[in-house]
């Protein structure tokens, strides 16, 4: 059931934040190796991005890859939530007054986030892809031109097969790595400052939406560089071997970015990862709570 309630929570949250998703991955994609200055400019930040979007491609530009978000979400966060939440109820992460222990729940968290990256890395492959999608006069990096899910799933495995469809896993999985140490770390710690408050004390869902946001922040500001490290080697062109047509690999792609774009181009898209980080997350540990409390009153 914990996996069950860890899937649930994050589906529910992917129809939200998608949107910030779509125009994430653009923003990280424009000016692909190629310095300020000397590339075409089509989203100049999260607002104008949504514009230029809805206004070439339809509102429903603006959830190209919702299909596949919500399955990886799911898949992803049912591995990542559920394992964590075991490991939270045999007490392993908390000292003997329940609070929570910050090494134990690090690194609880990086590797409870890497085994769901590894699982959903396939369906992240092909969200990328999908929402990189664009109207061609606004069209940035690598089009792959996918009809859908299945048939981007056929695609991708009739030309390079199982190995294809988890290219890209090892960028993914230091992006969960980082991502989830810093989001369930800042989530837990977080509540436990705010319980000590007596207004907090009898709230907890006000807790766990404050507690949310506050592990955005850090989530986002911790993420970022390996996020668009993670999109560009998904996205990426690749030859008739399944070998990428700019990137060999991590390494390569921060070298080649670094060289290109600078240290800010690193943070390309952080405005919309914020903005999809917050909310989901919020959406996605609350509902992982409120689920968690249902379940302790009436499944147990």
């Amino acid at each position: 059931m914990d996996f069950i309630i860890g899937g649930l929570a994050a589906s529910a949250a992917s129809i939200f934040s998608n949107p910030f998703d779509v125009l994430k991955t653009r923003m990280q994609l424009q000016g692909e190796l190629k310095a300020k200055g000397h590339h075409a400019v089509f989203y100049k930040n999260a607002a104008h991005a949504a514009y230029v979007v809805a206004k070439n491609e339809g509102i429903r530009g603006l959830q190209k890859g919702l299909g596949a978000a919500i399955i990886m979400h799911s898949v992803r966060n049912s591995v990542r939530l559920g394992s964590y939440t075991l490991l939270q109820k045999k007490g392993y992460l908390t000292d003997s007054e329940g609070r929570t222990i910050l090494y134990k729940s690090f690194i609880a968290s990086a590797v409870t986030g890497a085994a769901g990256a590894f699982f959903g890395s396939p369906l992240f492959l092909i969200k990328t892809q999908l929402q990189s999608q664009a109207a061609h006069q606004i069209a940035v990096g690598h089009q792959h031109h996918h009809k859908g899910v299945i048939a981007a799933v056929r695609e991708i495995y009739g030309a390079h097969g199982i190995k294809g469809l988890w290219r890209g896993v090892s960028g993914t999985i230091l992006r969960a790595v980082i991502g989830s140490s810093a989001q369930l770390t800042s989530f837990a710690v977080t509540k436990d400052l705010l319980r000590e408050y007596e207004s907090m004390k009898d709230n907890p869902l006000m807790v766990s939406i404050v507690a949310s946001f506050v592990s955005g922040i850090f989530q986002t500001v911790m993420i970022t560089p390996f996020d668009l490290v993670s999109t560009r080697l998904y996205n990426q062109g690749v030859d008739g071997l399944g070998r990428g047509l700019l990137y060999d690999g991590i390494l390569d792609c921060f070298q080649k970015t670094w060289k290109a774009e600078g240290y800010f181009g690193f943070y390309k898209g952080i405005g919309p990862n914020y903005m999809r980080l917050a909310p989901h997350g919020a959406l996605c540990l609350v509902f992982w709570d409120v689920l968690k409390d249902f379940q302790a009153k009436y499944l147990n």
